[in-house]
């Protein structure tokens, strides 16, 4: 099978479960290949995600491994077996793989819960936001290089799954632009908030006793909880996090701040007052 050059994120997660699977069941790599009649190399590179694997052989390295749960063997076998080619492959070669590794998470995500302490998600800035964002980067992007951007964070923002936001008032309140661009920021934030399947939470400034103030994050849920995605800002990119003992930390960390949260209502309400503050 050719070798990938340069695997997403999920191919390199479906080998990471493969791994795991095996190290549960105490085999090394070369007595995975010994049993598909394959040699280490190959098993070396299914688990780096650097070739692919056929369905019939995830459903015998998860028989030989042992794995009962077959909901998470169909997960894995789906993503093994996916060929998906989204509309984040037109920008491959032109924006680092990051960017296309977030699209290709929202695509498959069942649904996605965020936090933002500083600055509004990319999912739901205006093209004016997001120029502001991506005009303040040190070293400066080229004028191609910002226009990709903006053009490819407009286009992620057409998932169709839950989205619930619990967002800062300083992230409401920092201007990256101007008073215009701001104003247009929180219409589309309020206008985002009336729509199906989401919802928009604020934590205020004056709530006592938030301690949370690092809590910024994407969670990605799967169909499968073992197969969830958490997603942070990193300097130079964005880092996927999705051992079990993380995710778990993660998802009590957004139980917490989506409780100290106002409800949608008293949010919308909120947001309303800081737009005519403007």
């Amino acid at each position: 099978m050719v070798q990938r050059r340069e695997p997403t994120a999920r191919q390199v997660r479906l080998g990471v479960e493969l791994r795991r699977l095996r190290e549960a069941a105490g085999m090394t790599g070369a007595q995975a290949a010994a049993l598909l009649g394959a040699n280490r190399v190959q098993i070396s590179h299914i688990e780096l995600g650097l070739t692919g694997v056929s369905e019939e052989r995830v459903r015998r390295l998860a028989s030989h491994y042992a794995c009962t749960d077959t909901e998470f063997v169909e997960a894995l076998v789906e993503m093994a077996t996916d060929r998906t080619r989204g509309w984040w492959e037109e920008y491959r070669g032109l924006l680092p793989t990051s960017f296309l590794d977030l699209a290709e998470l929202d695509h498959h995500a069942a649904y996605l819960h965020e936090v933002a302490i500083l600055y509004v998600p990319g999912l739901i800035q205006t093209e004016g936001y997001a120029r502001a964002v991506f005009s303040s980067r040190v070293p400066e992007l080229t004028s191609e290089e910002l226009e990709l951007r903006v053009q490819h964070r407009m286009r992620r923002q057409q998932i169709a799954v839950p989205y619930e936001l619990v967002i800062h008032e300083s992230a409401l309140r920092i201007r990256v632009s101007d008073r215009a661009a701001s104003r247009a920021q929180l219409a589309k934030i309020l206008e985002f908030s009336e729509a199906d399947r989401a919802a928009v939470r604020v934590i205020p400034f004056d709530l006592d006793g938030f301690a949370q103030a690092a809590s910024t994050m994407t969670y990605a849920g799967s169909s499968v909880t073992k197969l969830d995605t958490v997603v942070r800002d990193v300097p130079h990119g964005s880092a996927f996090i999705d051992s079990e003992a993380q995710l778990n930390a993660f998802r009590t960390r957004f139980r917490k701040v989506e409780a100290v949260a106002l409800g949608p209502e008293r949010s919308r309400d909120f947001i309303n007052r800081l737009a005519k503050e403007l």
